[in-house]
């Protein structure tokens, strides 16, 4: 089998999700993905006449997100028509499938060199209009319904929480020390190697730093918050009229939820791109490029699309049984903070603080849905570089209960 090595990864900073307020939200979803593939092009001599594929992750593919926004974005970027694209959605998990099919068609021997990536633009999305009025992931199927319940995202951790007893002041730390670690990371640079400035197409800056973080954030600031999701539970999931608690009661009729999650301690909405370059060793040599990661070994599991948000575990575990492995090898971990529970709960199955997330995560710099696993895979790099260590695991949750992981190591 072919080895796929990562030869670079270029992202935006995350923008403040919110119309009118964050720094990108003005530009179009294709336009702020069509920057990132204009600087890796740039950076890298990239020929993208050579590209056999460019996959990109996007979970809301409507409007300005539709139409295959990775092709249209490779066309705004100047890409040689030649170059193909393709656009995928697993909800959360598609920046790290992108890169994990990208690979994979490498590693068949089918193509030479890949582009993979992800785009989210939640200012926008935000602003979209649900014509059925469903506010779940079932798309209004009833029948999938019966046979499935799937509340909110943020009511699954907070049922997580509650039955693997985490209390909101476990949770609550948690983001503290996110926000903690990300600042440390800003402050010092660490960044600074993946992300790209945004300007607008007048030459004027839009973004170029992280805009989400709360470094003042404490305790007791959090203390202050209100939770969130037990307001959801007397809500209307749709025109039905059946509510989140009834729904939650079908699966789990027993349960008395604990709510701890808030804004503080879950992820932040926020606008962002990212790409990854992948070739085969031949072409990397063909171009002159020192690879600086193989990847190793990828995985995808489904669980329950109840809880939804439980799967980084397994994932994880069968990642590492794929590459021969086990969690000791591993030299750091990023697990996406969608919400405080998750890492939570893959810390207390599966590895120490001190390596997993050791910049800070989502609740500190925002989860640009599709863009974060992409995202997360050029920081994990980084970082191994910085710290001259060799490998790192990265893996999330998704809607519906799946986790896509990928472990990659230094070469």
């Amino acid at each position: 089998m072919t080895d796929a090595y990562i030869i670079d990864a270029a992202r935006t900073p995350r923008g403040i999700g919110k119309a009118g307020r964050g720094a990108l939200a003005h530009l179009h979803s294709g336009r702020l993905l069509a920057k990132v593939l204009e600087a890796i092009r740039d950076r890298n001599d990239l020929n993208t006449d050579d590209v056999d594929d460019l996959v990109v992750g996007c979970s809301s593919q409507v409007g300005n997100q539709g139409s295959c926004v990775g092709r249209m974005a490779a066309l705004d970027a100047g890409w040689s028509t030649k170059s193909s694209a393709v656009t995928l959605d697993r909800f959360c998990g598609s920046g790290i499938t992108s890169v994990n099919l990208a690979a994979a068609n490498i590693m068949s021997g089918m193509d030479d060199l890949c582009v993979a990536g992800g785009v989210e633009m939640m200012s926008y999305t935000s602003t979209l209009t649900n014509k059925t009025n469903n506010r779940t992931v079932d798309g209004g199927n009833l029948h999938l319904r019966n046979l499935h319940p799937q509340p909110h995202q943020g009511i699954c951790a907070d049922m997580i929480a509650t039955l693997e007893g985490f209390s909101r002041q476990d949770l609550d730390a948690l983001a503290v020390e996110s926000q903690r670690r990300a600042q440390y990371a800003i402050d010092h640079g660490y960044f600074n190697k993946s992300v790209i400035p945004v300007y607008n197409d007048d030459g004027t800056l839009a973004l170029d730093r992280e805009e989400f973080p709360r470094p003042g954030t404490t305790m007791e600031t959090l203390a202050a918050l209100k939770t969130v999701f037990d307001q959801f539970m007397p809500a209307p999931i749709d025109d039905s009229g059946e509510t989140f608690e009834q729904l939650v009661k079908r699966a789990y009729p027993d349960l008395k939820i604990n709510h701890v999650h808030h804004a503080g301690n879950s992820s932040g909405v926020v606008d962002g791109a990212a790409a990854l370059i992948l070739s085969n060793k031949a072409y990397a040599d063909r171009m002159g490029w020192k690879p600086r990661a193989r990847i190793r070994a990828m995985a995808t599991v489904g669980g329950d699309p109840t809880l939804m948000l439980n799967e980084p575990v397994p994932a994880a575990n069968k990642v590492l049984a794929r590459a021969g492995m086990t969690v000791n090898d591993i030299d750091l971990f990023e697990v996406n903070e969608a919400f405080a529970v998750v890492p939570m709960a893959f810390m207390h199955e599966n590895a120490d603080m001190d390596k997993v997330n050791v910049n800070g995560g989502a609740m500190a710099l925002g989860h640009p849905i599709a863009a974060t696993g992409s995202i997360l895979i050029g920081t994990v790099l980084d970082e191994l570089e910085r710290r001259d260590l060799s490998t790192g695991l990265i893996t999330m949750c998704t809607g519906g209960g799946m986790a896509p992981a990928i472990i990659i190591e230094r070469v």
